[in-house]
């Protein structure tokens, strides 16, 4: 049954993907990123000339800066002292000796501080040692699964680098792209993780009926509110790339993608929680089965749903905060673009992880009333061995 569905989705990847086409280059460019070490800074009013006078401040209403100097790592100067002035503002980093930062290079003389630009802190080990504390927690919970579990996270990223990315940027539709990779990823995360079962079909045929649903109530009443898709994160790389992009599109993509891993763990719940009923009591009938599953459903689908609503919450964050001190009512407030988005995109991925609990529950109880009790025995077993 699913033959034609992975099918499908190899072809919608070789179709949409860019073969040969140029990788678009951004037409706003920040600079090549070169790395250096805060060697010393001091703060002092900012002159005309960009220099620091460090000491008393003759004016006290003086707007502050800091003066940083840097050790160059790498790049063209790599080696060299480098000296720098930063204005202070309450957007602006606070850096301190001692820190590894990141700067723009334009490609002028390396010898001219006006060539680089204090841009960012570097942030690359302290993320490779919550990736590996992540990977060790996973391979210790879960053993071999836990390592075909990471094997699927890679490949899933793998998709999104070298699939969706390239697509959209060279043009083809978000929310198609969305939905062909979202149909890769998921054959790849549960049939590497949970095995090639008629447990994980079930499963996978639940999180396709569902991720439909939410894809076409996102789209739908996107329409319906007059959503444009153009919040500043869209706007800045359109105007990047030079041309346009379906924003509405993208954010229906978003959508898609981000109720993807919601889904998959309702439905995995939900086919287990059936199969190991039926195992338990192999004289079960579908119907049976089916009602118990869907008692257990009822339990997981309020913490998932709450979930997503967070997730999308802390994602927008800044943008609550923003509005709620804009000083408008609100009915105008949730009525804004940007917040609109959210409410959007979290309605409609709830509507389809609720529908998600009975879908997969139903086609559960149906495949795995017809499999022998023998054969549901020696599969556990199978997977009880190999965890």
């Amino acid at each position: 049954m699913l033959s034609p569905l992975v099918l499908a989705t190899v072809v919608g990847m070789i179709v949409l993907y860019p073969w040969g086409k140029p990788s678009p280059t951004s037409q706003i460019s920040q600079g090549t990123p070169v790395h250096a070490s805060i060697a010393k800074t001091a703060t002092g009013p900012c002159l005309a000339q960009g220099q620091v006078q460090v000491g008393d401040q003759t004016d006290p209403g003086a707007k502050p800066c800091l003066t940083v100097e840097l050790t160059m790592t790498d790049g063209p100067a790599s080696g060299k002292p480098l000296r720098l002035t930063v204005p202070i503002e309450p957007s602006t980093p606070r850096f301190a000796a001692g820190d590894a930062v990141v700067l723009a290079y334009n490609g002028g003389n390396a010898a001219d501080p006006s060539s680089f630009q204090l841009i960012d802190f570097q942030r690359g080990t302290p993320l490779l040692i919550l990736a590996a504390l992540f990977a060790v927690a996973v391979l210790v919970l879960g053993r071999w699964q836990g390592l075909a579990a990471l094997g699927a996270l890679v490949l899933s990223f793998a998709v999104i680098a070298l699939f969706i990315l390239p697509a959209i940027l060279a043009g083809e539709n978000p929310l198609l792209v969305a939905i062909v990779a979202s149909g890769a990823i998921m054959f790849i995360a549960l049939y590497l993780t949970h095995g090639l079962t008629a447990r994980t079909s079930a499963a996978v045929l639940g999180t396709l009926v569902s991720l439909a649903l939410i894809g076409v109530l996102s789209a739908v009443f996107s329409a319906a509110a007059s959503l444009t898709g153009l919040d500043d994160s869209t706007s800045t790389l359109i105007a990047s790339l030079g041309h346009g992009i379906d924003a509405r599109g993208l954010l229906l993509a978003g959508v898609v993608i981000g109720a993807l891993g919601v889904l998959d763990d309702v439905t995995v719940t939900q086919t287990s929680a059936v199969w190991e009923l039926r195992r338990a009591n192999p004289d079960l009938t579908w119907k049976e089965l089916y009602s118990s599953g869907l008692r257990i459903g009822r339990d997981h689908v309020g913490s998932a749903v709450n979930t997503l609503v967070m997730a999308y919450a802390g994602a927008a964050l800044p943008v609550l905060l923003y509005s709620s001190i804009s000083g408008i009512g609100l009915g105008a407030l949730l009525g804004s673009e940007d917040i609109a988005q959210e409410i959007i995109r979290t309605l409609a991925g709830s509507v389809g992880i609720v529908a998600a609990v009975p879908v997969t529950t139903i086609l559960a109880a149906l495949i795995a009333s017809r499999e022998p009790a023998t054969h549901l025995s020696s599969t556990t077993k199978l997977a009880e061995s190999h965890a």
